[in-house]
């Protein structure tokens, strides 16, 4: 991706102060979706924890999932929430549910039109937007409809 979706200027996602979810975005930098999961009950969770949301296990790591998934629910954004975006929109964020990670759900922009018809239950990919001139740098994780 050449050009960000959103404009410049906003914060940049860095991780928690705890850490916990530094290997996200530290997957993310290598075009890797990494989620949580229980290697005792084998339940996935998103956002991460320190104890399994189901067996209450510390037994928990990060595993790579393909970064194909269906759209859950979504929002048209036309008002900024951000003075950088005061002269942006509408734009798309969409709540993407990861079938093969027990449906999670991560959020993210939906790329194209955004004035385009969103459909519930569609499928989407992934899609990494690099920013490696930002300090630090990262790396965003969009959606874009596969169908």
């Amino acid at each position: 991706m050449s050009q960000p979706y959103l404009a410049e200027g906003l914060p940049q996602p860095v991780p928690a102060p705890d850490g916990l979810d530094a290997p996200f975005w530290a997957g993310l930098a290598e075009e890797k979706i990494l989620i949580q999961h229980c290697h005792s009950c084998q339940g996935w969770q998103w956002g991460p924890e320190w104890i399994c949301h189901h067996c209450r296990s510390d037994n928990l790591g990060f595993e790579e999932v393909s970064g194909e998934g269906r759209i859950y629910s979504y929002e048209r954004v036309w008002h900024p929430v951000h003075p950088a975006l005061k002269d942006q929109g509408p734009y798309l964020i969409v709540l993407v549910s990861l079938p093969q990670a027990g449906d999670v759900r991560l959020v993210g922009n939906l790329l194209g039109d955004p004035e385009q018809t969103v459909e519930i239950g569609a499928p989407v990919r992934a899609v990494f937007e690099h920013h490696p001139q930002a300090d630090p740098p990262f790396t965003l994780l969009q959606w874009q409809l596969t169908a």
